[in-house]
């Protein structure tokens, strides 16, 4: 008989990371820092069980929008759920506007759409600059210019 193992939610170890995302295409930034954030990275790996670390990201004023993504690329929302209340920005526009709501956006995208997602988002931090409000947590920086 095969034992698998299952991580439990009180016995799960959580690291600090810090992430430069300056030159970094945004899809690419965006996909190992939701993998890092669901906890795909171990191999204590439970789907049903917020195994995920810490994240902060820094320096997103720099990030970089590949091919026409800063004209094209249109993010919408709906204010009151009326036609006329349809707001729609590019991607460009939001990275000069808050370039930090651009991070987490492409990042929730990427994590389930339940409340183990949600969870799961409220462990990213993002900054325009390159300092944050971290220190005490002794983050690692991971550098992930060799992961994309």
């Amino acid at each position: 008989m095969r034992t698998t193992y299952m991580a439990k939610p009180n016995e799960v170890e959580r690291n600090w990371y810090v992430i430069d995302a300056t030159d970094i295409p945004l899809g690419r930034l965006s996909t190992v820092v939701a993998t890092i954030l669901r906890g795909k990275n171990k191999p204590t790996y439970t789907p049903h069980v917020d195994t995920g670390d810490f994240v902060i990201v820094i320096n997103a004023d720099q990030v970089k929008l590949t091919g026409k993504k800063a004209t094209d690329k249109i993010y919408s929302r709906n204010i009151d759920g009326n036609p006329g209340g349809l707001k729609q920005i590019s991607a460009g526009e939001l990275r000069a506007k808050d370039s930090r709501k651009l991070i987490e956006l492409s990042v929730k995208g990427m994590l389930p759409k339940n409340t183990l997602g949600r969870k799961q988002g409220m462990k990213l931090h993002v900054y325009g600059g390159a300092d944050h409000s971290h220190q005490a947590q002794q983050p690692k920086t991971l550098d992930i210019t060799d992961l994309i």
